[in-house]
């Protein structure tokens, strides 16, 4: 059944808020994925506060234009879904970078980060950056070395004092 004129200005509007709330958007083409896939897909992305939407491409060009973001002309030739991170710019790119890899028929045609576009190869660079969390494991791993290192060293003396007055102690014996 065709949707009403009404109903596509909804779906403009409701593409372009999570445009604007996305912190990054992935372009696929989903040309032969199965529905089963992408209800997988849809599935893992929801876990990470991801979503991922099959649009109609006129209705995507509308709430893109709407934006202010403009992507090649000849992509909106094939069958596109999108894909929104809204709380990690990269868990989500993450997830579907992997899930396209068991998936040969998902091509990443492109994304946004803000108002940049970004062809498929910083897409896939984009995926290949650890995640938030990863980062500030490392942060806290490198702060905690030198604190570490230090601890070690100060136990050490203490250790070496212990053995001498130890060793004095039992001499005295």
């Amino acid at each position: 059944m065709a949707k009403t004129r009404e109903q596509k200005e909804k779906l403009v509007k409701e593409y372009s808020e999570k445009i604007e709330k996305a912190k990054s958007i992935v372009v696929l083409d989903y040309k032969g994925l199965k529905v089963k896939d992408s209800e997988e897909l849809r599935g893992k992305l929801l876990d990470n506060g991801s979503e991922f939407i099959v649009t109609k491409n006129s209705l995507l060009k509308l709430a893109l234009k709407e934006r202010g973001i403009d992507i090649p002309e000849e992509y909106y030739t094939k069958p596109l879904a999108m894909t929104f991170s809204y709380q990690d710019e990269v868990i989500g790119v993450k997830e579907l970078d992997a899930f396209a890899k068991t998936h040969e028929e998902l091509e990443v045609i492109g994304g946004f980060m803000g108002d940049e576009y970004l062809e498929t190869n910083r897409v896939k660079a984009l995926a290949a950056l650890p995640s938030k969390e990863e980062l500030y494991a490392k942060v806290v791993g490198t702060i905690a070395a030198p604190l570490s290192g230090m601890v070690n060293v100060l136990s050490g003396n203490l250790r070496g004092l212990v053995s001498v007055l130890n060793q004095y102690n039992q001499n005295r014996s």
